[in-house]
């Protein structure tokens, strides 16, 4: 039987988001359905979809009541897989959220959401929006990397910002632009969850102005090369951190295909910040 389902089409810094509102969690989408939502060619496109729910609606929303989130970012891949969290998409869900009257952010306000990885922390930005995405975690053991357009493997450090990242140095621009991510990056090790891939070409000068930058691009597990992915961004400005050493700066500017987010550590937490629009809305019948 098919299925009327409403929708929001949302992007931050080009990582576009089929938003689903579902307020009371009546609707139970199958792994093939929500590809199907995000099919570039078949359906509406895009890299996930966020369904809007009630943190009391859904069994993954105890922690997130518990905490007094009242709503829950419920997001999948863009090939149906669930994901613990993602750093674009939360900022996007909010502002659907107060594009819609759903919640109210103040200047001074912050809002909770609550994802697989603990309710989150969003006030507003000078970019946009900021998230305190909780504590994060650098990886003891390497990871050898292998891209199509490297010559060679490459080592790659694990960063864990909630959900798993490998993140891979470059040497220059040029190897930088000569990468082939249609095709999957290899991992050896594979992490159990498997992780998203960053390639990062850090800038000359490192830091200006006590702000760091860096640029890059990321394959995100599940979905393949996006324009931005914000807990990559996060796991790609740490990584670099953690490089530069004991002299490094807690701010970063990270550039993506997409755009421009930034990136602050305060203690063990990493917070990033950036834009989020949304282009339009529709209904789609889904069998």
């Amino acid at each position: 039987m098919s299925t009327t389902v409403s929708f929001t089409k949302g992007q931050g810094t080009g990582n576009d988001f089929v938003l689903v509102p579902d307020p009371d969690g009546a609707l139970d989408l199958s792994a093939d359905q929500v590809a199907a939502l995000c099919d570039r060619r078949f359906g509406i496109g895009g890299d996930g979809m966020l369904r809007v729910v009630r943190s009391a609606a859904t069994p993954a929303g105890a922690d997130a009541v518990a905490a007094g989130a009242e709503w829950f970012m419920d997001y999948r891949n863009a090939d149906g897989s669930i994901s613990e969290m993602c750093g674009n998409g939360i900022r996007v869900f909010l502002h659907y959220l107060l594009q819609t009257g759903l919640a109210q952010l103040g200047a001074e306000d912050a809002v909770l959401i609550g994802t697989r990885n603990g309710p989150l922390r969003l006030t507003r930005s000078e970019l946009g929006y900021e998230v305190d995405l909780g504590p994060f975690r650098i990886e003891d053991d390497e990871v050898l990397v292998r891209a199509r357009g490297l010559e060679v493997a490459r080592p790659g450090l694990g960063v864990d910002v909630g959900n798993p990242h490998v993140v891979v140095a470059l040497s220059s621009e040029a190897e930088l632009e000569g990468l082939d991510l249609t095709a999957i990056p290899i991992l050896d090790p594979v992490p159990a969850a498997g992780a998203n891939v960053e390639f990062v070409v850090p800038s000359d000068p490192l830091v200006a102005d006590g702000v760091g930058r860096l640029r890059m691009r990321v394959f995100e597990r599940g979905v393949g090369e996006t324009l931005s992915c914000g807990t990559g961004v996060s796991a790609a400005a740490l990584a670099v951190r953690e490089w530069a050493g004991a002299s490094a700066p807690d701010r970063w500017i990270v550039d993506v295909p997409g755009g421009t987010l930034g990136v602050r550590m305060i203690g063990d937490h990493v917070l990033l910040s950036g834009p989020a629009a949304l282009v339009y809305s529709g209904s789609i019948v889904l069998a």
